[in-house]
């Protein structure tokens, strides 16, 4: 079970992936979760496939071909039914295996990696589903306890060390660099975590959005790898 005392009703939970994908954002709300207590061995799945580089990418195909145990078998069509049915309702989503994100160390004073509480951005209307089978789940953080980094005075006057623009092309400078997609939890933010096994939805930036983007971010890694969906 996951944790919602944090959660400051942004977070709105469901019992199917029809009401998952058909449930409105409002309000505050910005986070759907299908919360789910899942079967089957989820770490086989992983044994299985021959990993490359720090992200490897699971081919259905691959997925389909894995000779596994019965649990692995239940993994294996768990996997298999959010697949299709992400991809039934026109997502295009990927199944990860996660060993590390490539750390972001360009700027100190604001790394733009996904280890930073961060909001997804698109220009057409969309939403972020993720799901973590195994492994370290993601996070998210209410949006009252987190500031938008390049409010900050001091980061703020480093950027413009390193803009050197006319003062009209500022905004433009954060937007192109991402800058202005990441965010600070307060020193009393109190995180959530999005749990094994539940898939969820957040809401993004875009121009037709009617709230808030959802602040996330990856965990750091405890040694294990992970088995992510994401789209």
């Amino acid at each position: 079970m996951i944790d919602l005392s944090r959660a400051e009703n942004q977070v709105h939970c469901v019992t199917s992936f029809n009401d998952l994908v058909a449930t409105p954002f409002s309000g505050i709300i910005n986070a759907i979760c299908w919360t789910r207590k899942l079967t089957g061995d989820f770490s086989e799945i992983i044994k299985k496939v021959v990993l490359s580089g720090n992200i490897t990418v699971i081919e259905q195909e691959e997925l389909c071909e894995l000779q596994l145990s019965e649990q692995g078998q239940l993994a294996r069509e768990i996997l298999l039914n959010d697949l299709n049915a992400l991809k039934a309702h026109g997502a295009s989503p990927i199944l990860n295996v996660i060993n590390h994100y490539d750390r972001d160390d360009t700027f100190p004073f604001l790394p733009t990696d996904v280890y930073s509480f961060h909001v997804d951005r698109s220009p057409i209307p969309t939403d972020t589903f993720l799901c973590t089978y195994y492994g370290e789940p993601s996070e998210i953080l209410p949006n009252s306890q987190g500031k938008k980094k390049v409010l900050i005075p001091e980061i703020r006057d480093e950027l413009k060390k390193l803009y050197q623009g006319a003062d009209e092309g500022f905004e433009a400078f954060l937007s192109e660099h991402f800058f202005d997609l990441h965010y600070q939890a307060e020193p009393t933010a109190r995180t959530i975590s999005l749990g094994l096994g539940n898939l969820w939805r957040l809401a993004v930036d875009h121009p037709e959005s009617q709230v808030p983007p959802c602040l996330h971010r990856a965990p750091k890694e405890s040694g294990q790898h992970r088995l992510l969906m994401i789209c």
